[in-house]
């Protein structure tokens, strides 16, 4: 019985062993476990995942958009993070 009073659940699947866990959807449960039960039954019931995280959605905080360039202003004066200054050799198809 879903009762959609229960806490609400974000739900993250990996598809396979070192990938990255990817937000696949949210599922109302009464408990952790619970989640990881419904997480399973709705997005993995073709045999999609190998591991599944349930957060609770009260805990995820999230920046405020309007902070946007405040918050990622200080990333553009760190030039030196994107290869941009070297050469890449001759040869070599793939970096």
């Amino acid at each position: 019985m879903i009762n959609s009073n229960w806490p609400l659940w974000e739900v993250f699947v990996r598809a396979k062993n070192g990938l990255s866990h990817k937000h696949a959807g949210s599922v109302h449960a009464a408990d952790a476990r619970m989640a990881i039960e419904a997480a399973r039954d709705v997005y993995t019931r073709r045999m999609e995942g190998v591991s599944l995280w349930v957060v609770p959605s009260s805990a995820i905080v999230a920046s405020d958009p309007k902070e946007t360039t405040e918050l990622f202003a200080p990333a553009e004066d760190k030039v030196y993070r994107h290869p941009t200054f070297y050469t890449i050799p001759e040869g070599v198809k793939n970096i």
